[in-house]
């Protein structure tokens, strides 16, 4: 395999973990590039759910990798081969780096149809058993700019045994190594990366293992998987994604799969974590919620109170509702139920709140609609309803992470980390 044309830039280093760049040459022609921390733009079939490429495309600072997953195109694979052109023209799509992964990080897989030599992904038409034969015949129909390499992630759920995991990590090795062979070998994929994934469930020992053993091949980066909300609390898995990357090497980026939650991108990012995938925005908009919490982290005092004080106002709401959950909570997660961090705009008291989803917010459904609009969307049915949310919170979404990275720029951190996750200081922000 010819040297990866991708390479990462690191302008600093906070507290030794935290990194903030640049990931270049990205792309077959390698003239894209990707700020890090960051997110890819989380699509299902290349379409970013409820938005059409217009829609999307009125946001600013849309990432510039798209991701797509195995999980909804391998049932296309005939109409793929017979296209010959590759999924991004097939899907329409313009000057986007295209990313192939193995699962949609926003919809739970069955487990235990995992075997040494296959792994199972989910269609809309139900199982598909895939070889590492016909993994790479997918990849060779897709032609992605890079792909994660197969895997046996079936061992995040809690009463997974040690031996198990033991198999999990030498099966996603074999299935790396057989993936690398055939990837060498083929004209196809030429100028394509591949993304080792680590595995391990939740035994230290296995993830160093796998960390260190993915390592050595020549691989472009790496998915750290199984480590997903809802797998296991914040503590333990800033404790095994530090251990992991210990074993990694600090010029190639670092892929966490299935974590959205805005404190634990924080905590995550802390532990040295590059990107993430942005399926957050969806979860949220699928349950009638629109995204509420605080980032900004600017000097000026007037711009500064804006959300925080929109934000205090529905903590108030929760609390006077019977809701105890806090923000910043790193507890275990469940990645269906509504979080600190967003508002349910069906409740009835919405139906006569004037006021934007979020003060100061810059996206059209903010400029141009209200609450009140938003929950008589919601409780009629209206199509239009997942549009407008949808556009606020993937904005809103990817506002935060250019918030991360002007934090982690300017030594604000902190500062960032008290505006998301709220503490005492709201309270006497109000005040003065």
């Amino acid at each position: 395999m010819a040297g990866s044309r991708m390479q990462l830039e690191l302008s600093r280093v906070v507290q030794g973990r935290s990194r903030l760049g640049v990931l270049k040459g990205l792309g077959r022609t390698g003239q894209h590039s990707l700020e890090v921390p960051g997110c890819l733009l989380y699509t299902r079939l290349g379409t970013v759910p409820h938005l059409t490429q217009d829609t999307l495309h009125t946001l600013s600072n849309l990432p510039s990798v798209t991701q797509v997953t195995l999980s909804h195109i391998a049932e296309h694979q005939e109409v793929l081969e017979e296209f010959k052109d590759g999924f991004r023209k097939f899907a329409g799509l313009h000057d986007t780096v295209l990313y192939c992964s193995l699962h949609d990080p926003a919809t739970p897989c069955p487990t235990g149809y995992t075997t040494n030599k296959t792994l199972s992904v989910w269609g809309s038409g139900g199982r598909i058993e895939l070889t590492a034969a016909k993994f790479m015949a997918l990849q060779k129909a897709v032609q992605p700019d890079w792909y994660q390499s197969m895997a046996d992630g079936e061992t995040w759920q809690n009463n997974t045994s040690r031996k198990r995991v033991r198999k999990s990590v030498d099966r996603t090795l074999a299935h790396l190594d057989e993936c690398l062979l055939v990837h060498q070998n083929s004209k196809e994929l030429e100028g394509v990366e591949v993304f080792g994934v680590v595995e391990g469930g939740d035994i230290l020992e296995e993830r160093v293992r796998s960390a260190r053993e993915t390592a050595k091949r020549p691989v472009a980066g790496f998915c750290l998987d199984g480590l997903q909300t809802g797998s296991m609390d914040q503590t333990l898995r800033t404790q095994l994604i530090t251990a992991m990357i210990k074993e990694l090497p600090e010029d190639k980026p670092r892929l966490l799969q299935g974590v959205g939650r805005p404190d634990e991108v924080l905590a995550c990012v802390e532990a040295g974590v590059d990107l993430f995938e942005s399926f957050f925005p969806f979860l949220v908009t699928e349950r009638s919620c629109a995204l509420c919490f605080s980032f900004d982290i600017s000097p000026d005092p007037e711009r500064a109170g804006r959300a925080p004080l929109a934000v205090l106002e529905l903590n108030e709401e929760k609390e006077t509702g019977g809701e105890t959950q806090q923000n910043g909570d790193l507890n275990r997660h469940d990645q269906t139920q509504m979080t600190p961090f967003e508002m349910n705009l069906k409740e009835k008291r919405y139906q006569d709140d004037f006021r934007p989803l979020v003060e100061g917010c810059g996206c059209y459904c903010c400029k141009n609609h209200q609450r009140a609009y938003l929950h008589h969307l919601l409780v009629t049915n209206e199509l239009l309803a997942g549009v407008l949310l949808m556009i606020h919170n993937t904005a809103h979404y990817y506002g935060f992470f250019g918030a991360l990275r002007e934090a982690l720029a300017n030594d604000k951190l902190d500062l960032l980390k008290k505006r998301v996750l709220g503490d005492g200081s709201r309270q006497t922000e109000r005040k003065e």
